[in-house]
């Protein structure tokens, strides 16, 4: 239902937003030039019809629209798919879906074996012509081997019968599948089934906690068919399949090719042990032969006529079972694009771009399974808010030294065992965080882990790369002192940074967050080194002119001049930040985005793989929004001279 709802507003809305932005180009009148910023500014609904055209896009392709619509499709199209499969062995040894008979095919290309062997055997420099001879008469009783089994007057009468019984079994398959009540399930029957339905659950995959606290994925299509239809198909599949075993275990073998064969492969084997070892080529010769013999043996070879009727049969029942699925193969066209559910043995799955794009219903199923504390994923949850006393934060934030500086000795334990806090254990209390005050809501959780360690290193890039990008900018000591340090770490890839700095400074926040901080102060000091030396030399005269000091022409002049340039390279810094932290949770991490994606992929849970891919690209736009305003509100002069 949540599904169908969501569908319908989307397309409600692209369709209303495309009306109003054609109406609203009709009747707003546009007084700025074409290049003037100012005719980019609003349209946001052009912003509603593309998000909502990539989620329509998304719920298409990833059949949540079929899951939504049409729930049963999937189960009956797995019964659908478990015919096919049955059918598929059948009709591949007829001229239906192949263009000529299996026993054609294998006599032509054999009878060409033989040809080919026999020149090579008749032009070969290694056999005498006494070897020739006999090996050509091998090839010559193989190819006799052939009209034994194609003659219709040799085939045996048992084989004759058992090919009649199994097309009359699919005739009669054929007019039960007719019927209405088929495949006539009895009460008891249909209530067991409905029970294992309840238990099986339904289409989509099903997500579990493990005894190791990560999500399992279960079963993604129902086998045991929900529908009548189904149930239908179900049983057809089944009684094909006894018919495809039957035929595929039943051989041609009359007794004169019986004997036949027997004596060839007596003959050559009788040759090959009178061989020398120098007759080696000769001994590869007859064993291909006998090869060819054998696979002829094993073919299902019959005379041309023989299976006409039995392949009468299997096309009426395929144009049956096709008119059956009436409406599903409609569903199936439009409502499951790039793919279909198909069978495979006992089990049914999506094959195609549902497999691997996750359906946006499973997918925040599983996002809130994981943002829940009592599932989350290893765990920890993906988000969520814990009550903390505020000393744990004073703790934190407070160095123990100040209390090893005062002055005093510690509290020493009495003999009577009891300790009396003095003053100076008492302020050890309060900078440990060893006290009670109040509890405040603090979040915690994969998601703020991955977003503090993102924001500490930019913050710290730009603290220290800002001011030192503005004094290479304005002096020239500082210029070429620190300008060959940049250059030189600047063009290494972060990745190859990460493995050495890990190592040092260990695994923890440390040396992750120390990595984007190396990412974003490069970073930082080129885009503030860029706006300070590019700042028109007429503001700094003027600034003189009217007798500014240098800190005034630094604070005044410069540095906003330079605002630009540092703000976009914190937005280049923060999208350098978020895929460098992604490959270090990946290398060594127990929490963050980059470590729930790298456990999901040797898993292979798509929809986890999908839903941290969604949380970095709503964090890195929450980063650059944010960045925007900024933008807005501190250099509102930006583009307008």
């Amino acid at each position: 239902m949540f599904t169908q709802i969501v569908t319908i507003l989307i397309i409600v809305s692209i369709v209303g937003c495309i009306l109003y932005g054609r109406r609203l180009v009709k009747t707003e009148k546009i007084d700025a030039v074409f290049g003037n910023p100012e005719r980019a500014k609003g349209g946001t609904h052009w912003i509603i019809v593309g998000s909502s055209a990539i989620l329509l896009i998304w719920l298409y392709y990833s059949w949540d629209i079929a899951k939504g619509f049409y729930p049963k499709s999937a189960n009956e199209l797995c019964q659908v798919a478990k015919i096919n499969e049955s059918l598929m062995g059948l009709k591949y040894q007829f001229p239906i879906e192949e263009r000529e008979f299996k026993s054609t095919s294998v006599i032509k290309i054999e009878n060409e074996n033989l040809k080919k062997i026999t020149i090579e055997i008749q032009n070969s420099p290694d056999l005498n012509n006494q070897q020739k001879l006999k090996l050509v008469g091998f090839i010559k009783k193989t190819s006799q081997l052939i009209p034994l089994l194609t003659n219709d007057s040799l085939m045996e009468t048992n084989t004759k019968i058992k090919i009649k019984e199994m097309t009359d079994e699919l005739r009669l398959l054929s007019t039960n599948f007719q019927k209405k009540d088929y495949p006539f399930e009895t009460e008891l029957e249909k209530n067991e089934r409905q029970e294992a339905i309840i238990k099986e659950g339904g289409w989509g995959i099903t997500t579990v906690q493990s005894g190791t606290g990560s999500i399992e994925n279960t079963m993604e299509v129902p086998l045991i068919p929900s529908t009548n239809k189904g149930l239908k198909f179900d049983a057809a599949a089944k009684e094909l399949k006894l018919i495809n075993d039957k035929f595929f275990k039943l051989k041609n073998h009359n007794p004169q090719f019986k004997i036949s064969i027997k004596q060839l492969k007596e003959n050559i084997k009788t040759y090959r042990n009178n061989l020398s070892e120098s007759d080696e080529s000769a001994s590869t010769y007859a064993k291909n032969i006998v090869k060819i013999a054998r696979r002829i043996e094993f073919a299902s070879i019959y005379p041309p006529t023989a299976l006409d009727e039995m392949q009468d049969a299997i096309i009426e029942f395929d144009n049956l079972q096709k008119k059956e699925q009436g409406g599903l193969r409609l569903i199936d066209m439009l409502l499951f694009p790039a793919g279909t559910i198909v069978a495979s043995g006992p089990s049914c799955s999506e094959q195609g771009s549902g497999r691997w794009l996750p359906k946006p219903s499973d997918t925040f199923n599983k996002f809130i399974l994981m943002s829940k504390p009592s599932v989350g994923y290893k765990n920890i949850p993906l988000l969520w808010i814990d009550m903390m006393d505020v000393s744990k934060i004073i703790g934190f934030i407070l160095p123990d030294w100040i209390a090893d500086i005062l002055p005093g000795e510690y509290p020493v334990h009495s003999k009577d065992g009891i300790v009396k806090q003095n003053f100076k254990g008492q302020v050890l209390k309060v900078v440990t965080g060893d006290f009670k005050l109040f509890k405040i809501p603090v979040p915690y959780g994969h998601i703020w882990d991955s977003f503090m360690r993102v924001f500490l290193g930019l913050i710290f890039g730009i603290l220290i790369g800002v001011p030192l990008g503005l004094f290479m900018g304005l002096n020239r000591f500082a210029k070429g002192f620190f300008d060959p340090l940049i250059e030189l770490y600047r063009p290494v890839p972060p990745l190859a940074w990460a493995p050495l700095i890990i190592s040092v400074l260990g695994i923890d926040n440390t040396g992750k967050v120390f990595l984007l901080f190396m990412v974003s102060l490069s970073i930082m000091i080129i885009s503030a080194r860029a706006g300070a030396s590019g700042t028109q030399l007429s503001k700094i005269h003027a600034a003189h002119s009217l007798g500014a000091s240098k800190k005034q022409i630094l604070r005044y002049v410069i540095f906003p001049n330079s605002l630009p340039e540092i703000l976009t390279g914190i937005r280049v810094a923060v999208g350098m930040c978020w895929g460098t932290l992604v490959a270090a949770e990946f290398l060594a991490g127990t929490t963050g985005i980059g470590f729930v994606e790298n456990v999901a992929k040797k898993y292979f849970q798509y929809e986890v793989i999908w839903i941290t891919i969604f949380i970095m690209g709503m964090l890195g736009l929450l980063f650059d929004v944010t960045l925007r305003k900024i933008i807005d509100k501190t250099i509102p002069w930006r583009g307008k001279g």
